[in-house]
């Protein structure tokens, strides 16, 4: 039996799609289409049931299924024990949120280089809604974001956070005291694309404070939010691992009679499955490259939460 039309069967049944199967394996629909038709052949059966929603197992297909994802696994257990990292090819897809892009995702990426020179990595930066819905379309294969994401052959685990806090100019007209959240609401605040999670947190953190109109400017890029609140546009509601070397060198100063905002979580989201067995030695980099960073920036910059999962053999 070909073991290259059981992957492809296995991809068409997680991802229900025989556009999206092409896609990953960097084929044509109509080559798709013709090894699943020998691969019933062969079986005798059919797998899929095809209509205007999609593509669906028949329960024979789902039988097949089980038994497919086992032979693989086998195949790639096998492949694995027989060769050193440096020789292991393919492609990985990794989604960020711009926070990571700005902070460790370069020791990150370093430390994937070096492990596996031969792996392609390809990288996309979006928000945490966008990266979450890519991911659960077969788009990309991990993702740092925010929340945890429900799915089919989905795995969470929350990495660190990086604590939030109201950042002025120093010596600005909003480097001052604040009596209470709704004095500082007063002000035009900086923080994060509209309904974000830490936008979202902010919200319910000045609702609790009894404030009912906020001034809220979202921003959708980091480097535009982080510039206009040096620029003294308004108070940022941000974490201070984007603008250390500013507060650092006295330009920007944290405000410390406020509440704080709630911290801003770090979640990896990753596919699990056939052909995806090195995305937990990925996300096992970067647990390391979370731990140096943390280590160096300390905790008022990064808190980590997660130890790094045990990574498999290779």
């Amino acid at each position: 039996m070909n073991l290259r039309f059981l992957e492809t069967f296995v991809w068409v049944a997680r991802l229900k799609s025989f556009r999206l199967t092409a896609e990953k394996l960097f084929s044509t629909q109509a080559s798709i289409s013709s090894r699943i038709a020998a691969l019933e052949d062969e079986l005798g059966t059919r797998l899929f049931l095809r209509d205007s929603k999609g593509v669906s197992l028949t329960p024979e297909g789902q039988k097949v299924l089980e038994y497919a994802e086992r032979m693989i696994d086998t195949m790639q257990a096998l492949k694995q024990s027989i060769s050193d990292t440096g020789n292991i090819q393919g492609r990985i897809r990794v989604g960020a949120m711009d926070t990571v892009i700005h902070t460790w995702l370069s020791p990150f990426v370093t430390r994937v280089m070096e492990r596996y020179p031969a792996v392609e990595i390809e990288l996309t930066a979006d928000t945490a809604r966008n990266l979450n819905e890519q991911l659960l379309k077969g788009y990309l294969d991990i993702v740092f974001q925010t929340d945890m994401v429900n799915g089919d052959s989905v795995r969470n685990l929350e990495l660190a956070a990086f604590p939030v806090r109201w950042i002025v100019p120093t010596g600005s007209l909003y480097h001052r005291s604040y009596a209470s959240m709704e004095e500082l609401a007063r002000e035009r605040i900086i923080t994060f694309s509209k309904n974000s999670r830490p936008h979202q947190d902010i919200l319910n953190l000045l609702h609790a404070g009894s404030v009912s109109a906020p001034r809220i400017n979202c921003v959708n890029s980091i480097a535009a939010m982080t510039r206009l609140v040096r620029d003294g546009f308004g108070i940022g509601a941000l974490p201070p691992a984007l603008v250390h070397d500013e507060l650092k060198q006295g330009l920007l100063t944290i405000l410390d009679e406020v509440p704080e905002p709630p911290p801003l979580p770090v979640v990896a989201t990753w596919r699990t499955g056939v052909g995806l067995e090195l995305s937990e030695d990925i996300i096992a980099l970067a647990c390391e490259a979370l731990d140096v960073y943390a280590e160096e920036m300390g905790e008022a910059c990064m808190a980590r939460v997660a130890p790094a999962p045990e990574q498999q053999s290779a």
